[in-house]
């Protein structure tokens, strides 16, 4: 088990496009995945970007049963995703508490597409196409805005819906992510 360091908002290569994948079904690719999935299960992630873990390609994973971080949440099929696109199939947002491994003890209000359909390749190079909502939309929209160089504070539309969480939430247990 290969657990990675995890880049934190301020680092500059978090603001960075990342770049396409072109070459599929790889050892090297496997071995990127496998150590993507170990640290994002290793801190109770429901998501990860390469570029967080400072590999700047077009590569998220994402998924959940149950989640300590967010415990009102659907399931999300595991998935790895890469080269994404995101299509809104209306333009009815809604706004969500986040968090992220980037952005580690705090939380923001953050408005997302409620509705939308994401296509991509997974890591044999198959094409992805699902048309999804709720928290499923949001994890895939949070996670792909890594690529661009986008961090949730970013999206934030009122300042003072941004904060730690044990500040937000004192009677919830939270934990420092």
């Amino acid at each position: 088990m290969t657990v990675r360091n995890i880049l934190r908002m301020g680092d500059a290569r978090l603001l960075r496009r990342a770049e396409e994948v072109t070459s599929f079904d790889s050892a090297e690719l496997r071995d990127l995945l496998n150590d993507m999935r170990d640290t994002m299960r290793a801190l109770d992630g429901v998501g990860l970007a390469a570029p967080q873990i400072g590999i700047n390609r077009r590569i998220v994973i994402f998924g959940v049963e149950s989640n300590p971080r967010y415990p009102e949440a659907e399931a999300v099929p595991a998935t790895v995703l890469i080269n994404p696109v995101i299509t809104p199939l209306s333009d009815a947002t809604e706004e969500g508490w986040e968090g992220c491994l980037s952005v580690p003890g705090m939380r923001g209000l953050v408005p997302r597409f409620t509705h939308l359909r994401y296509r991509g390749r997974d890591e044999f190079g198959a094409l992805i196409g699902r048309t999804v909502s709720g928290f499923h939309a949001r994890v895939v929209q949070h996670e792909c805005d890594h690529l661009d160089g986008i961090l949730y504070p970013m999206r934030i539309a009122d300042m003072r819906n941004f904060g730690f969480s044990s500040e937000l939430f004192p009677d919830a247990d939270v934990r420092d992510e």
